[in-house]
């Protein structure tokens, strides 16, 4: 067996994942947790679990500018972009009458103008 040959054979069936596919792994633990914090309205932790995705992300793209996705990852990391986007728009769906009751608040009552 060739050497590349005993590398793909070596990496392909090792249990280690990249490090590129721990951090896409790790932004969609934390949507999955900001969609359990949404759907018992404790919106505290969803901006929280908010910023610490940020902060995921900001990471994520500096080390995919020094590495590379292994090609047997590229699917694994489509199927969990799906589920995080998947994720994301039920946060946001639930985060809509919250978002309304937050403006009309921040709003105050009508306010009424003497002339």
């Amino acid at each position: 067996m060739s050497k590349a040959a005993t590398a793909r054979t070596q990496h392909s069936s090792s249990p280690h994942k990249s490090a590129l596919l721990q951090y896409y792994e790790a932004i969609e633990q934390a949507s999955l947790d900001m969609l359990e914090a949404a759907r018992v309205g404790n919106w505290d932790r969803v901006v929280k679990l908010e910023g610490a995705c940020a902060v995921l992300i900001s990471q994520l793209k500096h080390a995919a500018g020094q590495d590379r996705l292994p090609s047997e990852e590229v699917q694994v990391k489509s199927r969990i972009m799906q589920r995080i986007l998947l994720n994301d728009a039920e946060v946001r769906m639930l985060a809509e009458p919250w978002l309304e009751d937050l403006d009309s608040m921040l709003a105050g009552p009508p306010r009424n103008i003497l002339h």
